[in-house]
């Protein structure tokens, strides 16, 4: 009688990265809106957190569970910033995922976990990059840079990401030229929770259209006025169209963009010396950031 060949380390490994596969899949969702297929997990009960890039502008929106239940959920709040949307799917039953607050480290194995059309869709990697926090193209503060190299299924976008023990530290979603990132834990919490209390994110908003212009002498460049909200902050402190800012808050501006990114929820209801040009002539305008309005 032989004896039974032993188990390999890989088939070890691949053995335990589908009892991790199994067990995570548990708490991911199929996200079906208008004309958009993604994945989505349950961060509360009755409340489901995917990625606001994946789904639709508009239209009804159900999700569905690995096991086929499936409800129809309705859109708490989305925040583009943080590629971040909750929505609300009551007497769904599906367990919570748990969300680890510390990010995975570059080298590490690194899974991403879906929900597709027939079942669960699994991708596999490392983390090719870890860095510190960052704010994204559109000015979401996000608590840590993470980079995974693995291939994404489009209907994946929004699961779960898990290292190799299978603990959850945060969202798969695409970045800038279809790299996938991970949204971390802690700035699903953070966001989620507050679109759970108020439905929004409360962004800076000043009411002037900028656009970058280079300065005389030195070669640096200010932010030209060229379109100011007639009842923003800009206009009540006194900006015109036509005028140079280049000071702000006392510092040169680098870059126009970033300047406008830069005003996250925190900058709402803060005061900011401005150094214009108006005609040639200095002057120094004091402007508190305003709330975005919705529209």
């Amino acid at each position: 009688m032989s004896n039974p060949a032993p188990t390999s380390s890989l088939q070890t490994l691949s053995d335990a990265l589908s009892d991790v596969v199994a067990d995570a899949v548990k708490s991911v969702v199929a996200v079906h809106s208008t004309r958009s297929r993604s994945s989505g997990f349950v961060w509360r009960p009755g409340l489901i957190v995917t990625a606001d890039e994946a789904l639709a502008d508009e239209g009804e929106i159900a999700v569905m569970s690995p096991g086929g239940e499936a409800v129809t959920a309705t859109l708490v709040g989305r925040d583009s910033t943080t590629d971040i949307a909750l929505l609300r799917a009551d007497g769904f039953t599906a367990p919570v995922a748990s969300l680890a607050p510390a990010p995975a480290k570059a080298g590490a194995l690194a899974l991403a976990v879906g929900a597709g059309r027939n079942g669960p869709i699994a991708a596999f990697g490392v983390v090719s990059s870890a860095g510190p926090a960052w704010r994204s193209l559109r000015g979401g503060e996000i608590d840590a840079r993470v980079e995974l190299n693995l291939s994404l299924r489009r209907a994946a976008e929004g699961g779960l990401a898990l290292d190799a023990s299978g603990r959850a530290f945060g969202m798969a979603v695409f970045g800038p030229r279809q790299t996938v990132l991970v949204i971390p834990a802690a700035t699903i919490d953070l966001v989620a929770g507050k679109l759970q209390t108020h439905g929004r994110i409360a962004r800076g908003y000043i009411g002037l259209g900028l656009q970058a212009a280079k300065l005389d002498g030195d070669g640096g460049i200010g932010a030209m006025v060229m379109s100011v909200d007639p009842t923003g902050p800009g206009s009540a402190a006194g900006v015109r169209q036509g005028d140079l800012i280049v000071k702000w808050k006392g510092e040169c501006i680098r870059d126009v963009r970033a300047l406008l990114r830069a005003l996250g929820p925190d900058s709402v209801g803060q005061t900011a010396k401005l150094s214009l040009l108006r005609g040639g002539e200095p002057i120094e305008v004091a402007l508190t950031t305003g709330e975005r309005p919705d529209s």
